[in-house]
């Protein structure tokens, strides 16, 4: 959890130093061609871009500590009365908020990189995104979300010494 709100807190004085040099009128939405369609003011999408760079891995650190920390939390997992026995709960707890560390991790990694984007997008005239930057870190962001998925299933599929 510390990790995390460290890491969002670089996140946003990354963003915060970044924005310092973005137009009044910022372009903050494109199209599929990396043409801007979209624009607000340089306060408001500063603010937004806060907001969600510290705001939704935070969200996402709390849910794992005081959420799945809790011993009334509502852990739905395979196997459950096996994972969730008294001598393994904390176990499991742990390994499931390391879990949800590393994704908020990767999600301000995301998201800094949008918006590094959006930054370098502004510095053009007309503003313009690079569709193959996008592409590139979407495509990274969601393979990782996809083994990341796949590794947490593959440890919970069953519990050790059960048969096929």
């Amino acid at each position: 959890m510390v990790r995390l709100a460290l890491l969002a807190a670089c996140g946003a004085a990354f963003v915060w130093i970044t924005s310092l040099g973005l137009p009044d009128v910022v372009a903050s939405h494109f199209g599929g061609g990396g043409g801007a369609n979209g624009f607000m003011s340089r306060g408001t999408y500063v603010g937004v871009m806060l907001l969600v760079v510290a705001g939704a891995p935070t969200l996402l650190g709390a849910v794992s500590h005081f959420g799945i920390g809790s011993v009334n939390s509502r852990i739905n997992l395979p196997s459950r009365a096996y994972w969730l026995a008294p001598e393994r709960r904390a176990e499991t707890v742990s390994y499931l908020q390391r879990h949800l560390v590393n994704v908020g991790t990767a999600l301000i990694v995301f998201l800094c990189y949008v918006h590094w984007l959006v930054v370098r997008a502004n510095r053009l005239q007309p503003p313009r995104l690079s569709s193959s930057a996008i592409t590139v870190g979407l495509a990274a962001f969601l393979m990782f979300a996809l083994v990341s998925g796949v590794r947490l299933g593959w440890h919970f599929r069953r519990p050790p010494g059960s048969e096929s």
